[in-house]
């Protein structure tokens, strides 16, 4: 990207990238913000303002000069490069996924690498939320189970917590009823293929009480994951049931579990 010549950042895109950028609690330091701006070439105008208003002036005079926005692009670039994060790994993502939002506006999205590349448009912030999923990376990370993608895709990209829990609770009984052919639902349908006289579902021999315990822990995880996340979720109002970030990956990560170990049932 050195060699073109990029256009200009609107005025809303541009505000939008130093807002993200000097962010009081998440943004760069103020300290950062000036040397990364020498790096840059960018004149730091007016370094006493507030971190989000000193990018913007800098910016808008540097672009407005130049008429292009190549060094404001090369600012960003350094203020992610991979080495800076060493240690803050979640720092580093929540940051670029959070600059890619902006980016995909004009086509452009920075990668892990450090490096540039080119995009479709984002048209809408729909588009723009499903291009730089914060969730769906974490979840990534974790080596999530592919099914849980499967089941609540449409509400992993747009970060909606309250709808991926519930949907991904939904794909522990249809998987159930894929294994064993019954159409019972909840603790009914865990239990006749949990059974331990007649079992239709096992994650082991039965051989000994070590084997009940763990054939028993698993059935009553699944029902404790029904009765703490579905009930709920089905019959409260999202208002009512508000479930954080970090509260989901814990949930999808438990429900994650639940699907590789029927991955091993005999």
């Amino acid at each position: 990207m050195a060699n073109i010549k990029h256009p200009i950042f609107e005025a809303h895109i541009l505000e939008g990238l130093c807002r993200t950028i000097g962010d009081t609690a998440t943004g760069l330091s103020g300290t950062e913000i000036g040397q990364i701006l020498l790096n840059s070439n960018i004149p730091d105008i007016d370094p006493q303002n507030t971190k989000w208003k000193r990018l913007y002036i800098a910016f808008a005079e540097w672009q407005n000069r130049h008429q292009c926005s190549n060094h404001i692009l090369r600012f960003i670039q350094d203020a992610l490069q991979p080495v800076r994060y060493i240690g803050k790994e979640e720092i580093f993502h929540d940051r670029r996924l959070e600059i890619n939002k902006r980016l995909s506006f004009i086509g452009t999205e920075l990668t892990e690498t450090g490096k540039y590349k080119e995009i479709v448009k984002a048209t809408t912030i729909a588009e723009a939320e499903q291009r730089a999923n914060r969730l769906k990376h974490k979840l990534e990370n974790r080596n999530i189970h592919t099914t849980i993608f499967e089941y609540c895709k449409a509400e992993l990209l747009v970060e909606n917590y309250f709808h991926s829990v519930f949907e991904a609770t939904k794909s522990i009984a249809d998987r159930l009823r894929e294994m064993t052919g019954l159409f019972a639902d909840g603790n009914a349908l865990v239990e006749t293929a949990f059974s331990t006289s007649n079992p239709m579902v096992r994650i082991n021999y039965l051989k000994n009480d070590t084997d009940r315990s763990e054939h028993i822990g698993l059935c009553n995880l699944i029902k404790g994951i029904f009765g703490l996340i579905r009930n709920p979720t089905a019959h409260e109002p999202k208002i009512r049931f508000e479930i954080t970030e970090d509260e989901a990956l814990d949930i999808l990560n438990a429900i994650s579990f639940i699907h590789k170990r029927l991955d091993k049932a005999i």
